[in-house]
C-alpha cells in the first residue's frame, strides 16, 4: 500500500505520540549523566496567552511548544513505524 493511500490522520497520531513518548524519555533523561544530552531542547510559543473579550464570552488563546532531542527522535521513529505499516 503506497504512502498517499493511508489516512493522514493516522500519520497525526503516530507523530503526536512520537512526540509526546520522546519528549517524556527526555524529561526523564536529563536525570541520568551520560543521557543528559536527550533532554536538551528549547521551548518556544506565547508566554502569555492571548484573550479576546467579546461581552458575552471570552476566549483565550495559548500555544506553547516544549521540543526536545528525544522527541525529534520518537517523530522519526513514528514516521518510519507508519512507513512500515
Amino acid at each position: 500500500m503506497a504512502t498517499k493511500d493511508k489516512n493522514i490522520w493516522i500519520l497525526i497520531v503516530f507523530i503526536l505520540s512520537g512526540l509526546v513518548i520522546g519528549g517524556l524519555l527526555g524529561e526523564l533523561a536529563k536525570q541520568v549523566d551520560f543521557l543528559w544530552w536527550l533532554g536538551y531542547g528549547e521551548s518556544f510559543g506565547l508566554n502569555s496567552p492571548i484573550s479576546l473579550d467579546l461581552s458575552i464570552v471570552t476566549i483565550t488563546f495559548g500555544l506553547m511548544f516544549k521540543v526536545n532531542i528525544a522527541s525529534i527522535i520518537g517523530m522519526a521513529i513514528a514516521i518510519f513505524i507508519y512507513k512500515k505499516i
